[in-house]
C-alpha cells in the first residue's frame, strides 16, 4: 500500500493539469496515489485524466468528480477519500519537485515515531527560486503559524498525517458562497502538534492570473461569511496582539459585508469587536472601491 497521497483539487485547468501528471511521472519513488478532486470543470479535465489512467505510471490514479464549490470544498472531498499515512497538495498548476517524493518517505521513516502532525517544506517557482524565506538553521520544528511569527512568509508545503488533518472538522460550506481559507485546520493542527522542518523544495509553483492570491479583493465580496468565519476562528488563537487587531478589523468588515446583525455577539472577542468597528467600516470602503476600480478601469 502507498504511503503518500498527492492530491490534486482543479477546476478547468486541463492545460496546466499536464504539467503535474508529467512531473509525477518522472518521481523516483512511485510509493503514492495521485488523488484528483476536479471541482465541477467543464473543459476536457474528465477525457485527459481518463487517458493517462491507461498508461503504464508506476502509481495509481485516482479521479472525483463534484460539483463546484470552491478549493475548500475539494479539500473536504480529498481528506474524505484519502487513506494513506501522509498527504501532500499539488495544485493543478504546479509541478512536484524532482525528488520529492523520495525525500518525503526518507525523512518520514526518520521521524516518524516522535509525533509530528507531519512536515513543513519549501515551495520554489519554475526557476528553482524559494518562495518568501527559508526556514532559519536552528529551526528544527516549528507550527505553521509559528513560522509565521517568527518572520516567516511565502507559501510553504505543508505534508501531513491523514489520521491528524481527519481529526479537524472539516471546512464549513456557507450557501452561495465558494471560499474559506483552508489555513482553518491547519491553525487548529497547530494546537495540538508540531511539524516537523524539512529543508528541502518539495513544489515548483506558478501563480495563475485567475488565481484565488490575484483575486483577494474580490473573494472579500463575494465569499464574506467564509472570511468571517476565519478571522473570528483566528481570534481565538492569536499569534501577536497586531495580528489579533488585524484580524479583528477584518472579522467586522467581512461581517458588515454579509449584512450579519449579530455579529458582535458572534464574536470571541466581544468587546475588542466593539472597538474595531470603526475601522471595520473603513476596510470596507476600501474593499469596495479596490473592485469598483478594477471593474470600471
Amino acid at each position: 500500500m502507498a504511503f503518500l497521497t498527492v492530491f490534486t483539487p482543479t477546476y478547468n485547468r486541463a492545460d496546466t493539469l499536464l504539467r503535474t501528471y508529467e512531473s509525477l511521472c518522472v518521481q523516483d519513488c512511485k510509493d503514492f496515489i495521485w488523488l484528483i478532486i476536479d471541482d465541477g470543470s467543464d473543459d476536457c479535465t474528465a477525457q485527459r485524466i481518463d487517458s493517462w489512467k491507461h498508461k503504464e505510471n508506476g502509481f495509481e490514479i485516482q479521479y472525483i468528480y463534484k460539483e463546484n464549490g470552491g478549493m475548500h470544498t475539494a479539500h473536504n472531498t480529498a481528506y474524505e477519500n484519502i487513506h494513506t499515512e501522509l498527504n501532500v497538495c499539488i495544485d493543478s498548476d504546479d509541478k512536484m519537485a524532482p525528488g520529492a517524493v523520495r525525500k518525503i518517505k526518507d525523512t518520514w521513516k526518520k521521524i516518524r515515531s516522535q509525533g509530528y502532525a507531519g512536515m513543513i517544506a519549501l515551495d520554489a517557482d519554475f526557476f528553482g527560486n524559494i518562495i518568501g524565506k527559508g526556514f532559519p538553521v536552528t529551526m528544527t520544528d516549528t507550527t505553521l503559524g509559528g513560522y509565521y511569527a517568527a518572520g516567516g512568509w511565502g507559501d510553504k508545503k505543508l505534508i501531513y498525517r491523514t489520521d491528524v488533518i481527519k481529526s479537524i472538522p472539516p471546512y464549513p460550506v456557507f450557501p452561495g458562497e465558494k471560499y474559506v481559507g483552508l489555513v482553518y485546520k491547519y491553525m487548529l493542527v497547530d494546537q495540538k502538534y508540531k511539524l516537523f522542518v524539512m529543508d528541502e523544495v518539495i513544489c515548483e509553483v506558478e501563480y495563475q492570473e485567475d488565481g484565488s492570491t490575484k483575486t483577494m479583493w474580490e473573494q472579500y465580496l463575494k465569499n464574506p461569511k467564509g472570511f468571517a468565519f476565519l478571522r473570528n476562528a483566528a481570534m481565538q488563537y492569536p499569534t501577536s496582539k497586531k495580528r489579533l487587531i488585524r484580524d479583528c478589523i477584518h472579522y467586522c468588515s467581512s461581517s458588515q459585508i454579509a449584512k450579519n446583525k449579530d455579529y458582535i455577539k458572534e464574536s470571541s472577542r466581544k468587546l475588542l469587536t466593539v472597538i474595531c468597528t470603526p475601522m471595520g467600516w473603513v476596510l470596507t470602503m476600501i474593499v469596495r472601491k479596490k473592485v469598483n476600480k478594477k471593474y470600471y478601469q
